[in-house]
């Protein structure tokens, strides 16, 4: 049937496409005021190097944490429509031990049994060192591009471009938002960059990050595809109750809470210093 291969394709662009970020709608959006991407002080690669650096720090010091997901699925198409709902209890135990348990579920059993699992065994299969190695934010898998720097009532974040190297399927392309003076990735708006299904013509993924402690947690995932031949599936994952188990002090912690995140103004005083690559 073709609702089937489209549901389950359909979850593939989440679990394949994104599950990687799970190593930042919950989190309110924000006003923000573009700034030129000339204006920036850093150029794109002293940015990616300081957020990859971050990134191993933040993934270093967090040992365990536990938290609550919920995930729902609409999908309205030629064959009818479905809905569905499932919440599960996360335990993760470093370096790439997650176990789930299913609390409560509801809705269609399809979509229970052949798309919410799906997801949790992709983001298994992501979580491998091989696939974490291959598919991690960094110079090696993508390419960089700065777009520009905005302002929001939290601070400044720079905005990038990035397209990935090659086409493994736990890639993506589109924009990052890296905040200024942690160097955290907070949003994402992209897209697979492999369909993970022939029933799959277009797909758009938004995925949020919040700050627990000293750490950059997702807050929630929106993933909205179009099924080849009709229909629209929309999966969204919201994430809630974190609790941080275990954890040893990040190296940069304490200096990034010290250091004053650049202002309005020393973007633009930096505009003819620095190169924007």
């Amino acid at each position: 049937m073709l609702d089937r291969y489209g549901l389950r394709a359909a979850a593939l662009v989440l679990a394949f496409g994104f599950s990687l970020f799970h190593s930042p709608l919950l989190v309110a959006r924000q006003t923000r005021s573009p700034i030129a991407a000339e204006s920036s002080p850093l150029t794109v690669d002293e940015i990616v190097s300081r957020m990859v650096e971050r990134n191993r720090e933040r993934a270093e010091a967090l040992r365990g944490f536990q938290g609550t997901r919920r995930y729902q699925m609409q999908y309205r198409g030629f064959f009818g429509s479905h809905d569905a709902e499932m919440m599960v209890k996360l335990t993760y135990t470093a370096p790439n031990s997650r176990q789930f348990t299913v609390v409560s579920q509801s809705g269609s059993k399809f979509i229970v049994e052949h798309v919410f699992k799906s997801l949790l065994d992709g983001e298994q299969e992501a979580m491998t060192p091989g696939n974490r190695e291959r598919t991690a934010l960094n110079a090696e898998n993508y390419q960089f591009a700065l777009l520009g720097v905005e302002s929001t009532q939290d601070g400044l974040e720079y905005v990038l471009n990035v397209t990935p190297k090659g086409d493994n399927k736990f890639l993506y392309r589109g924009k990052i938002w890296v905040d200024a003076k942690e160097f955290a990735v907070k949003r994402v708006e992209a897209e697979p960059a492999k369909s993970p299904s022939f029933w799959i013509k277009k797909s758009k993924i938004n995925h949020n990050y919040e700050k627990i402690g000293d750490f950059w947690l997702p807050s929630e995932d929106r993933s909205e595809s179009s099924i080849r031949l009709g229909g629209r599936a929309i999966l969204s994952i919201e994430y809630k109750d974190y609790q941080i188990m275990d954890a040893t002090p990040v190296a940069a912690a304490q200096s990034v809470r010290n250091a004053p995140a650049p202002s309005e103004s020393e973007l633009a005083t930096n505009l003819a210093t620095k190169p924007s690559n």
